[in-house]
């Protein structure tokens, strides 16, 4: 036997006001957000109207409340790179000022004084590097050693000449490294000479060695002297610490 169930009917809506209060309407998806189109009177730089932007002032306003120059106020972007120093003059290197001072040493009976007076290290730097080359092709790594003997014999040189001259030292340390830097020349061109001289010619090698050596003891004594007040009357003892200096560069170079 079977048992009737009662079906409600279906009723599909036909639109407008007609359908029931329990028919569910459809809902569509709404759309994204989409910012509003700028106006006539909306910043240029933020629109992508390119009419808009031609139309606007030619000489756009700057973050800062200032006018943005163009490239044409600059004379075509070159004049502010003719401006610029040299790369040399502003990292301190002066190449003519460099050729002075090492044209001084190599007279050691007149040495500009003059030419001494602004202390730099750039000069310095190079005849370090040309003594570590000359030793270099003589089979003898030493980059280390004498880097650390220039700084020690800075520092001795000017302790012992404050210690000489006292109150009225004016000696420091930058001006004392430059002249123990320049004055090294010497043996540079002593370090280049001993490479065409024999291992076995002993005697030779040493009397080299001690002219080189008086030649950069008499320029960098006579330079210490005359650039820092109160070394005259201690000039001997000046000269034996600089003879002393240099007499250790000269032994790497012989051994």
């Amino acid at each position: 036997m079977t048992k009737d169930f009662a079906v409600p009917p279906v009723v599909f809506p036909s639109g407008g006001s007609s359908a029931g209060p329990n028919v569910q309407q459809r809902r569509f998806p709404a759309t994204p957000f989409q910012p509003p189109r700028p106006s006539s009177s909306a910043i240029p730089f933020m629109s992508f109207d390119i009419g808009s932007a031609a139309a606007s002032s030619a000489t756009p306003a700057g973050p800062f409340g200032g006018t943005i120059a163009s490239s044409s106020s600059f004379g075509g972007g070159s004049a502010s790179f003719e401006d610029e120093e040299p790369l040399l003059d502003e990292l301190g290197i002066h190449p003519d000022q460099i050729w002075k001072k090492t044209r001084s040493i190599l007279n050691p009976f007149r040495i500009n004084q003059t030419v001494h007076k602004d202390s730099d290290l750039s000069g310095p730097i190079f005849l370090y590097l040309a003594l570590c080359l000359f030793q270099l092709l003589a089979g003898k790594i030493q980059f280390g050693v004498i880097l650390g003997w220039i700084v020690v014999s800075s520092i001795f040189l000017y302790v012992v000449f404050n210690m000489l001259a006292g109150r009225n030292g004016n000696l420091n340390l930058h001006t004392c490294t430059s002249l123990v830097g320049y004055c090294l020349l010497p043996v540079v061109v002593l370090s280049a000479v001993s490479l065409f001289v024999p291992q076995g010619a002993g005697p030779v090698r040493f009397v080299l060695a001690a002219v080189f050596v008086l030649w950069s003891t008499r320029a960098c004594s006579t330079l210490v002297v005359s650039l820092a007040d109160g070394g005259e009357e201690h000039r001997g003892l000046i000269a034996y610490a600089c003879f002393l200096i240099y007499t250790l560069f000269s032994l790497l170079v012989i051994f």
